[in-house]
């Protein structure tokens, strides 16, 4: 068995309002195994047979939107992706943690659609973003509350529906992620 990370979208905020443990019922339901949360918005880390990560992601869209009715895309990675999340974000260390972010994203947007974002006027001299692998790399300058460089933005302009996490939330991913592989050893 495979362990990954099901990063899901628009939970806990807006009108989404779900518990971490009727969605890691509904995991468990599923058939998936080892299911755990990590922070409560909408982090959930199980185990399953390997296979690529699309149809994963097509399965937990669709029972997110079948037990809750809750439209959300769910990004599945493995611990290795997400630790590369950390590692290749050129941003990491050229700003506080919370301020910096990796956007999971669904597919790979072209070189047009990233540069198409990276020249939207709505971004702040002070932001930066670069383009990854199935991710886009965010650094929001002073901060994402005031920032016009939104999900719903983003998605638009790459046409490809992701979830973004701060770099403090993905090593604290990473790191339940090493502390179950090493319980499991």
């Amino acid at each position: 068995m495979a362990r990954y990370v099901a990063l899901f979208g628009s939970i806990n905020v807006g009108g989404n309002r779900l518990t971490m443990a009727d969605l890691r019922a509904a995991f468990e339901a599923e058939g998936f195994a080892d299911v755990e949360t990590v922070v409560a918005s909408g982090n959930v880390i199980f185990s399953h047979p390997a296979r690529p990560t699309r149809g994963l992601e097509e399965k937990l869209t669709l029972m997110v939107d079948d037990r809750f009715d809750m439209h959300c895309a769910a990004l599945v990675r493995s611990r290795d992706e997400l630790a590369a999340a950390i590692a290749d974000n050129p941003f990491a260390g050229a700003n506080e943690d919370r301020f910096i972010h990796t956007m999971f994203l669904d597919g790979q947007p072209t070189a047009a659609q990233f540069d198409a974002l990276a020249a939207d006027k709505w971004i702040k001299p002070n932001e930066r973003v670069a383009l990854g692998d199935r991710a886009l790399f965010i650094d929001y300058g002073d901060g994402v509350g005031d920032s016009k460089l939104t999900a719903r933005m983003i998605e638009r302009r790459l046409e490809h529906k992701g979830t973004a996490r701060n770099l403090r939330s993905i090593a604290r991913i990473v790191a339940k992620l090493d502390e179950l592989e090493k319980g499991a050893a």
